[in-house]
């Protein structure tokens, strides 16, 4: 599924109304009809629903709900907001055809008295601004939106929460709805997609309006929502006459003396993502732990007791991982520069890899094309800098991959991956029981496991984090989220699998 910008959706919806052809009333009406499909299926009529409304197209959008629920007996109430004197031509439509059928539900607001007292069993449906705001809110709808904000009730944001921007930062001391539920319209928005703007949008969900696919197939957009249909396509099934030769022999670089757990647990993510062949490389400490704790996979040691130090070739693998727990001591430094000094094979690189890079950024030039990084938030700004919000971090991520031509997974609830050739990909499985220490550990092995069996690094990275974040969720229907282990998600790669049938 595409993000789309603002003005990409306007672009869709100016498309399907002339080409469809249909006006743009009926349009809303489909919108509408869709937001109240998702409402009866989730809220009874023993709640009383306020329904806040602008002046312009997403007021109209309001409207047109509110007439929708009173027609099916839902107990409404409606505010609008008369903020300016423009209004739009389908505002002005829909406020006539809610007045037809009941005109005392209607109240306008032209000054702070007319704000209506929010009780907890409300549900508020804000449909104040939508993707058009380019301005922070000021005045009489500053302060509703306070009122609102400050009530115990549940508030449904339609399309975007208002005061919220589609595509760009905002100042989070501004006036901004905080939505328990959006219901935006064909395609998720990016700015749903950075922690920092949770407070505003709660749950998304993605509506179906209707807008002409083929035309939004053809929008020069880059940006995408992994979805379980995109995975299918690129997840190969194996044929009856396997053997372990045809998915690939892959090496693991990981742990150190009190960090042995790291390697165990990326060692055995690889293995349940379907490696034919592991070996993992581990200081001497680790050699009974590995045989032990993975017996799939073969051990070499390190010739320190504790740490990495060396590592020969890298010919006889089809994928490298580095870095899970490995350390950052002199000797492992000094190891790591020789090996990216000969390494020519794509590298998942980790953790303590990725600290070693941000201690020395002149290594990045020597990361073979196509490797994967795979940091958390601070990592990725030792390898780049201090960024001032999840904006900036998105665009110098994307700027990083071009620049050193790799793929950058940046972890997080919609862990995002930038590559080389400029397109984006943001994940949407996953929940926040994964908030464990190993889950990254995780992550690089099954990333690893891909990247071994042939899979390019593009398709490496979209499998893999989709299926971290898939196995993710089958641990927590079986156990709930605060009791999630890193070994429980591993466990569950398999069902992961299972369902992507």
């Amino acid at each position: 599924m595409k993000i789309l910008s603002a003005s990409e959706i306007r672009q869709a919806d100016a498309y399907t109304t002339e080409h469809e052809p249909m006006a743009s009333i009926d349009l809303m009406e489909r919108a509408a009809a869709a937001c109240f499909e998702w409402i009866k299926k989730r809220f009874d009529k023993f709640h009383l629903f306020k329904i806040v409304c602008g002046t312009g197209n997403n007021g109209g959008d309001g409207l047109a709900v509110a007439r929708m629920m009173l027609e099916s007996d839902y107990n409404v109430m409606v505010y609008v907001i008369r903020h300016s004197e423009k209004y739009s031509g389908d505002f002005k439509i829909n406020e006539q055809r809610l007045l037809k059928i009941n005109s005392d539900c209607l109240t306008n607001v032209y000054d702070e008295k007319d704000f209506p007292a929010i009780h907890e069993n409300d549900v508020v449906i804000d449909a104040i601004f939508g993707t058009g705001l380019s301005k922070p809110i000021e005045g009489l709808v500053a302060l509703f939106i306070q009122q609102i904000n400050k009530s115990p009730a549940a508030v449904i944001s339609i399309d975007i929460p208002s005061g919220l921007f589609a595509d760009s930062e905002v100042d989070h001391g501004n006036t901004i709805i905080h939505s328990k539920h959006t219901l935006t319209f064909e395609a998720p928005k990016l700015t749903f997609m950075f922690s920092e703007n949770d407070q505003y949008v709660g749950e998304w969900s993605v509506l179906d309006i209707g807008l002409d696919r083929n035309f939004i197939e053809q929008l020069p957009s880059n940006t995408f929502l992994i979805e379980e249909q995109t995975v299918k396509k690129i997840f190969k099934p194996r044929p009856k006459f396997s053997h372990k030769g045809m998915y690939g022999h892959a090496l693991l670089i990981a742990g150190s003396h009190g960090k042995m757990g790291a390697a165990v647990l990326a060692a055995r993510a690889c293995l349940r993502s379907g490696i034919g062949l592991l070996t993992v490389h581990v200081p001497k400490c680790g050699y009974e732990i590995i045989q032990i704790s993975v017996p799939e996979a073969m051990t070499e040691t390190d010739a320190d007791e504790n740490v990495f130090t060396s590592k020969g070739s890298t010919e006889n693998f089809n994928a490298v991982g580095i870095g899970c727990g490995i350390g950052t001591d002199d000797q492992t430094l000094n190891a790591f520069i020789y090996f990216l000094s000969f390494c020519k094979v794509p590298l998942v690189i980790d953790a303590d890899a990725i600290n070693m890079l941000g201690q020395n950024k002149d290594l990045l030039k020597c990361l073979p094309e196509n490797s994967i990084l795979t940091p958390h938030p601070k990592e990725f700004e030792r390898i780049t800098e201090k960024t001032k919000n999840d904006f900036h971090r998105h665009e110098l991520q994307i700027i990083f991959a071009e620049k050193y031509k790799v793929f950058v997974v940046l972890k997080g609830a919609h862990t995002c991956i930038a590559c080389p050739d400029g397109t984006v990909f943001f994940n949407n499985t996953g929940n926040p029981g994964m908030s464990k220490g190993g889950s990254g550990d995780a992550l690089t092995g099954i990333i690893l496991s891909f990247l071994g069996q042939g899979y390019s690094s593009k398709q490496a990275c979209v499998l893999g984090v989709y299926l971290h974040g898939a196995a993710g969720d089958c641990a927590a229907k079986k156990m709930g989220m605060e009791s999630i282990l890193t070994s429980d998600l591993i466990e569950n790669i398999g069902d992961a699998f299972k369902n992507l049938g």
